[in-house]
């Protein structure tokens, strides 16, 4: 029993400090920027239904879709937030999601559209066919980066 205890202690004791020596798990660290957009702040730039842009305030974007008109509606946007709606004529989509890396993505076609949240690991949208992709994704200082993709 006094060996068992002994052993504990010296666990206790000699345990290193582990990930509470990071500067963010003391919460002394400051965010670190969002990767730039590569067509900046420029809202204007989605018109054709293609751009990738940086928002930090609520915006609306409008934009070509595969029907028509379409209006994306950036509602929050916060460290690590977003929060949007897509409306077209043929129907409106919601989208939002917080934490590191997160994001959503909505495609819209003619007949509708389709929604999913969630980890993003780094990936941007992809062209499809008949659609326009959509994708919002997270930041830690409070940016996020809009990508509007069609084909």
């Amino acid at each position: 029993m006094a060996v068992a205890a002994l052993a504990a202690l010296t666990v206790i004791s000699c345990g290193g400090s582990g990930q509470d020596d990071r500067p963010s798990a003391r919460g002394d660290s400051s965010a670190t920027p969002s990767p730039s957009a590569a067509d900046g702040r420029d809202i204007d730039a989605c018109a054709d239904g293609n751009c990738e842009v940086a928002v930090s305030d609520p915006v609306v974007v409008r934009f070509k879709g595969p029907a028509g008109r379409a209006t994306l509606s950036v509602s929050e946007v916060g460290p690590n937030n977003v929060a949007y709606s897509v409306k077209s004529d043929r129907g409106q989509s919601k989208g939002g999601a917080s934490g590191p890396g997160q994001g959503c993505v909505t495609v819209l076609r003619s007949n509708g559209s389709s929604n999913s949240c969630g980890g993003l690991g780094g990936a941007r949208p992809s062209a499809q066919s008949g659609a326009v992709v959509i994708q919002a994704a997270t930041g830690e200082d409070g940016t996020a980066i809009l990508y509007v993709v069609s084909d």
